[in-house]
């Protein structure tokens, strides 16, 4: 199979990319590359250094997929710039899905945000809840999935709407829950939770890339929204989980993050798919590559402080 993957060098798109090509596909990976590229040269691989705001870049002939990845992710992240995250998580991805269609591109999977439902009540968060999202980048999640769904009548349209993501990948990422206050505990001995009481869900990055295989391996699955997520922890479960591997101290601080919510993914496990890993496994996988020095406390793993650096937060210079 021809894919083509957008933010294929980033955090889930390398671990993604190098799964697909043990598969035996043929990738074509679009990546602006602000953090850098990790992905090793493969003779099935083809790099293309753009914004994908440039889709006259983008080469979609003879590609029978596309997994759109490519976005500015997170809260913070996008209230640096929301203009730019506006023109980046919607614009292009509508221009993407308009050629994608016109080029004849069978399947489309897109990577929305769990956090699209915004602060639920619910004992479980489920696809048929109506969406509420309080921020810019919950927002632009949200535009551009009604937007991809109304191109269903043109090719497969599948928005996988994962929880937090952990675990390690070559390009990494410390600026999530359980990656961050892993890293606390081995650096400094010390775990600082901002209200400890919310619940999150989760998923180990090594399923996630497993959601978007499934998907790709299984096109006749219906069309629409699929949440992915499997472990709803409160951030002080997950220091406690933390610190049963390390010794470390729990600080519980004050915190103005009002979400707390439980996915619940029975729609994505109807379709076959099955959970095989999970919030521990990625503290361990976490912990041996902090050990043995694969893991870095790079600027470039904190995306915030790294945007900043690119001079991402203004208007112009993009």
């Amino acid at each position: 199979m021809n894919i083509l993957i957008t933010g294929g060098c980033g955090y889930v798109g390398s671990l993604l990319t190098q799964q697909l090509l043990s598969d035996g596909h043929f990738i074509t990976v679009v990546d602006i590359q602000w953090f850098g590229n990790p992905l090793e040269k493969h003779p099935n691989l083809k790099i293309i250094k753009c914004d994908i705001r440039q889709t006259d870049q983008i080469p979609l002939h003879e590609c029978d997929a596309v997994v759109h990845l490519a976005n500015i992710a997170n809260d913070p992240s996008v209230e640096l710039n929301p203009s730019l995250s506006w023109n980046v998580n919607v614009l292009a991805t509508q221009q993407l899905a308009e050629l994608s269609a016109m080029m004849g591109v069978k399947q489309f999977i897109y990577a929305s945000s769990g956090s699209v439902y915004g602060i639920k009540q619910d004992d479980e968060v489920t696809e048929n809840l109506t969406l509420v999202p309080i921020s810019v980048y919950n927002k632009t999640k949200m535009v551009a999935e009604r937007v991809l769904l109304s191109y269903r009548d043109r090719m497969k349209i599948h928005c996988v709407r994962p929880a937090t993501v952990c675990g390690w990948s070559p390009r990494m990422r410390l600026d999530l829950t359980i990656n961050m206050l892993t890293l606390q505990a081995f650096k400094n001995g010390k775990i600082t939770v901002f209200g400890g009481e919310q619940t999150r869900p989760n998923i180990n990055i090594k399923d996630m890339v497993r959601v978007y295989q499934h998907f790709l391996c299984n096109p006749s699955i219906p069309a629409g929204y699929y949440n992915a997520g499997f472990e709803n922890l409160s951030i002080f479960d997950i220091a406690k989980k933390i610190r049963d591997k390390l010794p470390a101290e729990i600080i519980i601080t004050g915190s103005a993050d009002p979400r707390s919510y439980r996915l619940n993914s029975d729609k994505l496990v109807s379709t076959g798919f099955k959970r095989l890993h999970g919030v521990d496994e990625a503290i361990d996988d976490m912990i041996i590559k902090l050990d043995t020095g694969i893991i870095q406390d790079t600027p470039q793993s904190h995306t915030v402080e790294w945007m900043k650096t690119l001079n991402l937060h203004k208007d112009g210079n993009t």
